[in-house]
């Protein structure tokens, strides 16, 4: 126990410490965590820790370099566990799966000593979707959010339609709680910021010829992990139908292969327009994600179901026009300042792409300019606030174990 000392923020990086994927949710998590770090809550000492085998131990910074959001693990035997009073905050800022499972006794027990719980929700979408993904992780995200839903105090989501999501999933199937203690949701929306999430850098020789080739034609920029969700083999037969009816378009897709699209990808490597029209980044760096975001025509945001969708507003940060499918979180982010489609195959989507670039062409395109966003600060302020100044969104259902 702790004597004498401020209240600590607890964040879990444990994730992020033991493999950083850079994956659009580590993105999320070295953004926040960056603006937290700079701008601490009044009153709070901010505390980066991480699963160390059986108990959390506090993060180690990772570099001398200035780097304040660069954090990895101690060496072996020489970790320091957590010392915890009444008033300290547990934030599971990343999206730990396993460890949060596994830690979950051990978790109860930083609650008995006064420690409250609350965890970061990314979306319900292996929930809502398993042929989406892996068998494997869908059963590993339910126990996770079966876990958290019994132990926190509040789940702040990053939308509220997400928000919404998960209140609809509660109500169908309420948390198992060993006390009846409220559990409360809230939301907090990302930021809109590529130099908070700590950028890579780098535009090699064959990046810049791309650059070159995307100012003869209007681009399409496609931004995110290659799943099924994303919808990039609707997108590639819509543009491929543009391409033989003559459309003067480049598409350009920045993100590394995910799950379930081998064929896709096959498709994507094998294709004629590969280098000509079609443009597949799967190590692009954020400086050259930062360029094509300036250079692009629009942001084709072409997901079935998001919990956010960040590349909404890191294009309306950078000024670039946004198509977007109709779906309800698209329309909480980019509101009247985005284009919107329906399109059940490539055909529809063919005939919505046409629309738009008659609209560009003529000038005519909604801008994304006016679309409200936070930076990283007011995401991490926003979120602070439900947190610590209570602004949940609503109560759970909850039924006692």
């Amino acid at each position: 126990m702790r004597h004498n000392a401020p209240p600590q923020l607890l964040l879990d990086l444990s994730e992020l410490v033991h493999r950083d994927a850079r994956s659009g949710v580590q993105r999320v998590t070295r953004a926040m965590l960056q603006a937290l770090l700079t701008t601490p809550p009044d009153g709070y000492r901010v505390a980066p820790v991480y699963d160390a085998g059986g108990f959390y131990a506090y993060a180690v910074a990772a570099s001398a370099d200035g780097d304040a959001a660069r954090y990895g693990a101690a060496a072996a035997g020489e970790e320091t566990p957590l010392q915890v009073a009444p008033g300290d905050i547990f934030f599971g800022l990343d999206l730990a799966l396993e460890s949060v499972v596994r830690n979950a006794p051990v978790l109860a027990d930083l609650q008995r000593h006064g420690v409250s719980m609350h965890f970061f929700i990314h979306d319900l979408l292996p929930l809502r979707h398993p042929e989406w993904f892996e068998s494997g992780l869908v059963a590993v995200f339910g126990r996770w959010l079966a876990t958290v839903a019994q132990l926190a105090d509040g789940l702040i989501c990053n939308s509220r339609a997400t928000a919404d999501d998960l209140l609809d999933w509660f109500d169908l199937a309420p948390p198992q709680r060993a006390a009846r203690r409220p559990l409360q949701i809230g939301y907090a929306h990302l930021g809109a910021d590529l130099d908070a999430s700590l950028p890579s850098s780098g535009i090699d020789h064959d990046a810049t010829q791309i650059l070159e080739r995307l100012s003869s034609r209007p681009t399409l920029l496609m931004v995110g992990t290659l799943e099924p969700r994303k919808m990039h083999a609707q997108v590639l037969d819509a543009l491929e139908d543009l391409w033989r009816n003559g459309a003067e378009v480049n598409l350009v897709i920045v993100g590394k292969q995910g799950w379930q699209v081998p064929e896709l990808c096959n498709r994507l490597r094998a294709h004629a327009q590969q280098g000509q029209q079609l443009f597949w980044l799967e190590h692009a760096s954020d400086e050259l994600l930062h360029t094509l975001y300036q250079r692009s025509s629009a942001l084709l945001a072409a997901s079935s179901a998001e919990g956010f969708g960040l590349p909404l507003i890191e294009a309306a940060h950078h000024g670039l026009p946004v198509i977007a499918r109709d779906v309800p979180v698209f329309r909480e982010v980019g509101g009247e300042h985005a284009w919107y489609f329906k399109a059940e195959d490539g055909d529809q989507l063919a005939t919505a792409l046409r629309t738009w670039l008659d609209l560009h062409e003529q000038g005519m395109a909604p801008a994304s300019g006016a679309m409200t966003y936070l930076d990283w600060a007011g995401s991490a302020r926003q979120l602070l606030s439900v947190m610590l100044e209570q602004r949940w969104y609503r109560t759970a259902p909850i039924q006692l174990a």
